[in-house]
């Protein structure tokens, strides 16, 4: 298993090409085309690569599958996976199954049940629906709660899909296993696989986006659903996969660190002296220098936030590298620019939370 594709470690991807190269990714551009209207993620190439992407646009539907980790608070580095939730419903029509991976999280964290039920809506549901998430065509459901009429096919696809793979096979894509982690990717297949099913549809194309560490469930439920073609005439679901932007420090953004992130829930005013002092810069020790030499956009995290959120207009994001990178602009004057759109963005949607709440119930209805 290389080191740079583990679902539950903590390694950083530091070559995107080389890895889907070797892991039989192919690049995102070779669908760009087919989009008529792509997210600004996939034209700029944060959205990189996929598997099988082409063959999903070329369904008549599709369904989008996806799951969240109710773990600590909803940040921008979730955000970018959102946005591709909410552009692949109204953008694409696609059918949305979101899965909290309630049980993962048990399993791998050791949390309690109540309170990753709270925090999954709190700062999960919550957020999705404030970016524009609607009731219509989404299946938003808990691993350990499925509702009792869906809950026998879901929870029977996952003791079926055991009985599909070898322990070998698992210790060559994952390595060490415990029996939670077992668990944890029987239901993470079933999740993958389930919109599949008769009762959730029938077959149909799944694609699940994702960042490239969780490449080894795509490629598991790829060799479960073949093996399961005759017995249920399951297509391989297909993926896409997704740059992770750096914390605010540079490094990998941590639950544990409230200063490696902007949360969606932030005063504006501290996100505002978060990005002051933390945001890692990729510019030159003096403004002299920095004016002779430029500096060096992408290492730095606010051109980055802006480049993957917050300036939608192409022409002014390669304005803005240009000027950095001529040493025209200053470090501390990039980061006023993120500071304006961050604040007018963070205001606009905590308003929009409190009006989401009175949508919740609509996703929690199965």
């Amino acid at each position: 298993m290389s080191k740079e594709i583990n679902p539950w470690g903590s390694d950083d991807v530091t070559d995107y090409e080389k890895t889907a190269k070797a892991f039989g990714i192919s690049p995102f551009s070779g669908v760009l085309k087919k989009l008529k209207n792509p997210h600004l993620l996939m034209r700029r190439c944060v959205v990189f690569g996929h598997r099988d992407f082409d063959k999903v646009l070329a369904s008549k539907d599709y369904a989008m599958m996806t799951g969240l980790m109710p773990s600590g608070k909803f940040h921008l580095g979730h955000k970018i996976l959102a946005d591709q939730i909410i552009y692949h419903q109204k953008e694409l029509g696609a059918k949305i199954f979101l899965c909290v991976a309630d049980v993962e999280a048990y399993n791998m964290r050791l949390a309690d049940m109540k309170k990753l039920r709270e925090t999954a809506i709190e700062e999960y549901l919550l957020n999705y629906i404030a970016l524009g998430l609607e009731p219509k065509n989404c299946d938003f459901y808990f691993q350990s709660d499925r509702s009792k009429e869906r809950a026998s096919p879901y929870y029977r696809l996952a003791s079926m899909a055991a009985k599909k793979v070898t322990m070998n096979e698992l210790a060559a894509i994952y390595g060490d296993l415990s029996p939670g982690k077992i668990m944890s990717v029987m239901l993470q297949v079933s999740d993958i696989l389930h919109p599949q099913l008769k009762e959730f549809g029938g077959n149909k194309n799944v694609v699940v986006p994702v960042g490239i560490d969780q490449d080894p469930h795509i490629r598991l439920s790829r060799d479960i659903a073949a093996r399961f073609q005759k017995e249920l005439g399951f297509a391989l679901p297909g993926a896409t996969y997704h740059r992770f932007i750096k914390g605010l420090k540079g490094g990998k953004m941590s639950s544990s660190d409230p200063y490696s992130y902007i949360a969606l829930t932030d005063d504006p005013k501290e996100a505002k002296k978060k990005i002051n002092k933390y945001a890692f810069s990729g510019g030159r020790e003096t403004i002299e220098e920095h004016r002779k030499h430029g500096g060096n956009p992408d290492i730095d995290v606010s051109f980055q936030y802006l480049f993957t959120q917050f300036e939608p207009d192409d022409r002014k994001i390669e304005k803005l590298r240009d000027d950095y990178k001529s040493g025209a602009l200053l470090t501390g004057e990039l980061k006023q620019i993120l500071i304006e759109k961050l604040t007018a963005f963070l205001e606009d949607h905590q308003k929009k939370r409190e009006i989401a709440r009175k949508k919740v119930d609509r996703f929690l209805a199965e």
